[in-house]
């Protein structure tokens, strides 16, 4: 069995061509399988957010979220920046990895989140930018890239509750030893129809990961589940 498979059947996700040629009450097992799997994805998504796993690594990595036209960060970002803040401030790691959109552009993420920390008291010398990004896997790729370069090999990723389990997963795919610290961990206060609908998408969003990079994602839905899922990354 390949690995492909067995990472799929683990969460009761089955691939379509696999259902040929079977009962129908075979089928319909499957069918609540692949319900079941995805149901127990989603529960490790909402569970994450609820812990702080923060301890000492080698760097702090904001995940990239929206700036406002006029410059500023987002509120999404600007609880990110707060947090990974005080995380560096706690002494949990000597430097901030600041990362999202495009290169040397003074109002990308990565951009006003350096500028932003600086007025909250990190020195200049200790933010490192990874921008160059549109979307968290690469983020994930570009802040490795500075990681390696620089020796480091431990990241404390900062970022909304219900984003980490992927954002988790994406750094560890790219060789990072990656713990969450989310910005906050009280997830029971988010609207329960935003925290459902964000649980799901990133979910979602993992099996799309999954699919595209095995080549299972059909060229016309990965656009739309691009959409989908954007937000959080």
């Amino acid at each position: 069995m390949t690995s492909k498979v067995f990472l799929f059947r683990s969460y009761g996700i089955i691939t379509a061509h696999e259902t040929c040629g079977r009962s129908r009450g075979a089928r319909a097992g499957i069918g609540a399988g692949r319900g079941g799997g995805f149901a127990l994805l989603a529960w490790q998504v909402d569970r994450l957010g609820q812990r702080d796993d923060v301890r000492k690594s080698d760097v702090v990595v904001v995940l990239g979220a929206r700036v406002e036209p006029d410059g500023q960060p987002g509120p999404d970002l600007s609880s990110r920046i707060a947090h990974a803040v005080e995380v560096w401030k706690a002494g949990q790691a000597p430097y901030i990895i600041c990362t999202g959109g495009f290169k040397n552009e003074r109002l990308s993420a990565a951009a006003v989140c350096r500028r932003v920390a600086i007025q909250l008291g990190v020195p200049a010398d200790r933010i490192v930018l990874a921008d160059g990004t549109s979307n968290t896997a690469e983020d994930a790729h570009a802040a490795a890239q500075v990681m390696a370069a620089r020796g480091w090999r431990t990241a404390i990723l900062v970022s909304h509750p219900l984003h980490l389990f992927r954002s988790r997963w994406l750094f560890e795919r790219e060789g990072v030893q990656a713990i969450t610290s989310p910005t906050s961990t009280r997830v029971d206060r988010i609207d329960p129809r935003l925290r459902l609908f964000y649980t799901a998408r990133e979910a979602g969003a993992v099996v799309a990961t999954l699919l595209e990079g095995w080549g299972w994602l059909p060229a016309d839905w990965k656009s739309q589940l691009q959409e989908w899922s954007h937000g959080l990354s």
